[in-house]
């Protein structure tokens, strides 16, 4: 009431009951976000391998960087893609819906939100890093609006990794992410490509992701799923997960519009620390 009534001294006018002033509603989503206890990290690179099932990655010799990430990150064995084949897994992973696109035939110019316009709304950035264009698995180029720097040659993933945007997606080319090489070859291009990053992760409020599109179509779709860096509670999460939940936890950390299926989907959970 004396707030009121000295703004009306001062000649301003007060704000309408049901619009609650700015910094209360950042101070609601920020209560949200705790409530959730998910960090907000400065970087996140997701990486994004290829037609492998749980338990042809996890536990074999085939694949000691990966399996060295899911000892000291945190494995979700309970993670699942939500189609077959490639490319709607990345449109759900990318946007929240898969168009009820069945198939890895170019989509042509897709409607909608996006990740990396929804980070580019925050003043937030994304980009895509691929070691080859391979349509199916860059959804970034499916959307118009989004500047031609959002894809970016895998080259030109920074050295210096406080240089990378608030979100990266990495997409191997079908040799070096399981598709068509073998389990060993893309473990080895994963732990060339990636293995001073997950160091550097650890100290600096950074996060790596690795996750699987799909399986072979013979274990239910289940795919390995870990997360690796600060903040991480390592250890095994039974949470079951796809990439709606995935897409869902970067728009919580970011306080991001929900898209699509991320609306309704549970956001990743119990497996953070301070």
């Amino acid at each position: 009431m004396i707030e009121m009534l000295i703004g009306l001294l001062l000649g301003r006018k007060a704000a309408p009951a049901s619009e609650p002033a700015r910094p209360v509603m950042e101070a609601m989503e920020d209560r949200r976000l705790l409530a959730a206890g998910i960090p907000r990290f400065d970087h996140v690179v997701v990486v994004i391998e290829e037609n492998h099932a749980y338990n042809e990655i996890i536990g074999t010799h085939q694949a000691p960087f990966i399996n060295n990430l899911a000892r000291h990150g945190v494995l979700f064995t309970q993670s699942f893609a939500v189609s077959h084949p490639s490319q709607p897994n990345y449109l759900a992973l990318f946007a929240g819906t898969t168009y009820g696109i069945a198939d890895d035939n170019n989509p042509g110019v897709l409607p909608g939100p996006n990740l990396a316009g929804e980070l580019r709304q925050q003043k937030l950035s994304f980009a895509g890093y691929t070691d080859g264009i391979v349509p199916k698995h860059n959804p970034w180029l499916d959307y118009a609006g989004l500047p031609r720097w959002t894809n970016q040659p895998m080259s030109k993933f920074p050295r210096d990794f406080s240089k990378l945007p608030t979100v990266s997606f990495i997409a191997p080319n079908q040799m070096h992410d399981m598709h068509d090489g073998s389990i060993s070859q893309g473990d080895s291009w994963l732990s060339r490509h990636l293995t001073n990053y997950a160091k550097w992760a650890r100290t600096h409020n950074s996060l790596l992701i690795v996750t699987f599109d799909e399986d072979d179509y013979s274990q239910g779709n289940q795919v390995p799923t870990l997360m690796y860096g600060v903040h991480v509670q390592a250890g095994k999460s039974s949470q079951v997960i796809n990439q709606y939940n995935l897409l869902r936890t970067i728009e919580d950390m970011y306080s991001l519009p929900y898209m699509g299926n991320t609306a309704t989907a549970s956001p990743i959970t119990g497996v953070w620390r301070a």
